[in-house]
């Protein structure tokens, strides 16, 4: 590989994808793969996300995909969804602190690596949550989990909400554990003297519906869990998706779906026989903005 004074993101991937072996040819390789499927008009993608990409700085990326198009479908986690929520009402996510984990405790952060939260926004996310859960159930008591995101997403004013986005753009957001984070705490507590009930099948009738309405499914897999195996699974019906790019730092030793290569989806009838996938190593907060501009650039070309 050569390194030259000036060049762009793409000239950089390019010289990977010369070398075209370990980390630096898949790099290529993925880059070229989503070139590619973001400029197929018959391939829809859904994009999973887990892990804190919120917080850890692909809020607006991920708004900006929505909002260009990009991503016909989001499965994501509920932190996620709540990440963007607390920065949407006005909270922030911070750095800079020192202080050891007991004393955080103490004055109200909480710690996600390197990055900080304070408790004085999540008492706002909690009662703006109430206001917007409140005016939903004036109309609604029962609703897929979807509607209800859609709903929220109507309700804030945030351009750079991820949600918001998704709301104007009529691109759906799953979140299949999102009990499993503060808005589904908020949730449950909200439950204790309302009624609303989110209807989680009815988000795989209508997920099978945009499986089987499209022509060709590409995934594109940040982090694991949850999210990567609801937007695989939700293809198996279909004999499995037809590309995906998996960027993880998970291990497959230990059977975790997180660290498991691509091809072991083709298995399960998740992937395609003859399905182009590709997985890169490493960190999505670092690897997916840079893949993401050599691909843009690529097309543009």
């Amino acid at each position: 590989m050569e390194v030259k004074e000036k060049m762009s993101v793409l000239e950089l991937i390019e010289q990977m994808g010369g070398s075209g072996v370990l980390g630096a040819g898949r790099m290529y390789q993925a880059t070229k793969l989503l070139s590619e499927v973001l400029e197929d008009e018959d391939t829809a993608v859904f994009m999973s996300v887990a892990g804190p990409m919120v917080p850890g700085g692909l809020r607006k990326v991920i708004r900006d995909m929505i909002n260009n198009g990009m991503i016909d479908v989001l499965i994501t986690s509920g932190a996620n969804i709540t990440h963007d929520l607390l920065e949407a009402f006005g909270g922030r996510h911070y750095k800079g602190m020192k202080e050891d984990d007991e004393t955080l405790c103490q004055q109200g952060i909480g710690r996600i690596g390197d990055i900080y939260t304070k408790s004085e926004d999540f008492e706002v996310f909690e009662h703006e949550i109430t206001e917007i859960l409140a005016k939903i159930t004036e109309k609604d008591k029962y609703l897929s989990i979807r509607e209800f995101l859609t709903k929220i997403g109507s309700s804030i004013t945030d351009e750079n909400s991820i949600l918001r986005t998704a709301s104007k753009r009529n691109i759906p957001i799953y979140a299949p554990g999102l009990i499993d984070s503060m808005l589904g705490l908020q949730l449950w507590m909200f439950t204790q003297d309302n009624k609303l009930h989110l209807d989680a099948s009815g988000d795989m009738s209508e997920l099978s519906d945009i499986v089987f309405s499209t022509k060709k499914v590409a995934t594109i897999i940040l982090g694991g869990g949850l999210p990567k195996h609801y937007a695989l699974a939700s293809n198996l019906l279909k004999g499995g998706v037809d590309a995906a790019i998996q960027i993880t730092m998970d291990r497959g030793e230990t059977g975790s779906l997180s660290g498991a290569p691509l091809e072991e989806a083709k298995s399960w009838s998740k992937a395609k026989a003859g399905s182009n996938l590709v997985t890169v190593i490493g960190d999505a907060t670092i690897i997916f903005p840079l893949m993401l501009a050599g691909a843009l650039e690529m097309n543009k070309k």
